[in-house]
């Protein structure tokens, strides 16, 4: 049930992976932590713990390289590059990823963006970025105010990738749509989580209107896999039909 798929990426100008487990369902495009590739959730057993859902042809899952979120991890370029790659990143997923996702899908349906740390950030900016192409959002121990990690001087590209930055500021057809669609923000509050995070981005939203809600596990759970193991089936099950 596992299909791999690499293409060069003009917008980022390199390689991108997108991996697909299943073979029908509700479409589910789930980030990797910072550094990771497209396989990172496999390897950590995060498709695992989804495979009665994947199984039972409720969802198919798919998960692309972290390509912004390694060169951040690494340091790779100027703070400049990072922040210009978040944004060729995001669009880089609306443009060729999804598209490929609805090709799989034989055609457009809504889909559902999920991921943790840096994950998080990137499911929750695809949506609010992409309401017309996402339907809801899964964040797990959020990381989302990620200059803090870049350095240097904020620019547009970083405005435009930052869900904290940008969804103040938006009005029209698209804030309409982005009020129709859900954002799930949820963190333990044990090692290495930070639960604020998820308050600060709910609080962005709420004031816009958008549809939210903060999930706090407790100080039972922390910032690793086994916290994301439990908290996405739950959610999925709930989300999808």
């Amino acid at each position: 049930m596992k299909v791999t798929e690499h293409w060069w990426s003009d917008r980022m100008e390199q390689e991108l992976s997108l991996v697909r487990w299943g073979h029908y369902g509700v479409p589910v495009l789930l980030f990797p932590t910072a550094g990771g590739d497209a396989e990172e959730v496999e390897r950590n057993h995060l498709v695992g713990c989804l495979a009665p859902m994947i199984e039972a042809g409720r969802i198919k899952v798919y998960s692309c390289d972290s390509a912004a979120g390694r060169a951040m991890a690494t340091k790779v370029g100027s703070t400049e590059y990072r922040m210009w790659l978040f944004n060729a990143y995001h669009q880089a997923v609306a443009h060729e990823v999804v598209p490929a996702i609805h090709a799989d899908s034989n055609g457009p349906q809504p889909i559902v963006t999920a991921g943790a740390s840096i994950g998080a950030f990137n499911a929750v900016a695809m949506l609010c970025r992409y309401p017309h192409l996402f339907s809801a959002a899964v964040g797990m121990s959020g990381t989302y105010a990620i200059e803090q990690f870049i350095g240097g001087p904020h620019t547009d590209e970083l405005y435009f990738s930052s869900p904290l930055q940008f969804v103040p500021g938006l009005e029209g057809d698209a804030l309409e749509t982005l009020r129709h669609r859900f954002v799930l923000l949820a963190s333990g509050s044990g090692a290495y989580e930070d639960v604020g995070e998820s308050w600060a981005v709910a609080k962005v939203l709420g004031d816009k209107g958008i549809p939210n809600r903060v999930d706090d596990w407790g100080p039972g759970y922390m910032h690793d896999w086994p916290t994301w193991w439990e908290m996405l089936p739950l959610y999925l099950d709930d989300l999808v039909p």
